[in-house]
């Protein structure tokens, strides 16, 4: 069943206006994906037929973007990345915590991650 309103009614409705008002603050990658996600399965694109070979009924249908950052082509790739996930978990309580750094140190670990982080991970446990 399709929503009322997607991602991609957004854009092609104020899409453009957005890119003028925000022109220089918007990369050459985010308005390809803009205009990605705005062409996605229309003719734009094109199409192709699907034919069922036992009844020959035939289905047309416009081609995807393909892009991973359209909801319309990657929705069933993020379903199944979160059930894989959710099936890693395991069942027992879980916490996010969230904590910041001084200035100084977050410089240090934006560039020695695995260094910093597993050593405030570990302090934490214990």
């Amino acid at each position: 069943m399709r929503p009322t309103l997607e991602v991609a009614d957004i854009f092609r409705r104020h899409g453009e206006g957005y890119r003028r008002r925000r022109h220089g603050h918007i990369g050459r990658v985010e308005r390809r994906i803009m205009s990605a996600i705005e062409t996605c399965r229309t003719s734009a694109l094109g199409g192709h037929a699907e034919a069922c070979t036992d009844c020959g009924v035939v289905r047309y249908a416009f081609n995807s973007c393909r892009n991973r950052h359209c909801p319309k082509c990657q929705g069933l790739a993020r379903a199944d990345w979160l059930a894989d996930r959710q099936a890693e978990l395991l069942p027992v309580p879980y916490f996010h915590v969230v904590f910041t750094m001084p200035a100084p140190l977050a410089e240090i670990a934006f560039h020695n991650k695995a260094a910093v982080y597993a050593r405030i991970c570990f302090n934490l446990k214990s």
